[in-house]
């Protein structure tokens, strides 16, 4: 899949590839986690809704839920997540991601930030 990364609020980016999303952690929301000791996906066939939790994510500070940003079926889910978490934490944007969804609504890509209003809104959040 193209490096056509989109993110949300909660760090989170999304890879699209025709009607499919895979979506993963951004590089700023694991530094945020910390390490990763856990992670909790949903089952492929399972329905995301966009706004809903869809998972968990363990690390040695908090446990953090993940919050989809798209309505769709999950098809794929990183198995290798299962016994190494911390591939989100080593290579956050290609293999730690999550979860891929065939998306109900093309629209809501819309709702989605570039990088470039990311990096503007992830460096307003590290002034905090």
């Amino acid at each position: 899949m193209a490096d056509n990364l989109k993110f949300t609020k909660d760090h989170l980016w999304v890879r699209v590839d025709g009607n499919r999303a895979q979506i993963g952690v951004s590089v700023y929301g694991q530094g945020e986690l910390g390490e990763v000791i856990a992670i909790e996906l949903p089952d492929v066939g399972d329905e995301l809704e966009k706004g809903e939790p869809f998972g968990e994510i363990e690390s040695t500070r908090t446990v953090t839920e993940v919050i989809s940003p798209l309505t769709g079926a999950v098809v794929a889910t990183n198995g290798e997540l299962d016994d190494h978490p911390g591939i989100v934490n080593e290579d956050p944007e290609h293999d730690g991601w999550l979860v891929e969804v065939e998306l109900n609504d093309d629209a809501e890509l819309e709702d989605l930030m570039e990088p470039d209003e990311y990096e503007e809104f992830a460096s307003g959040e590290r002034a905090r």
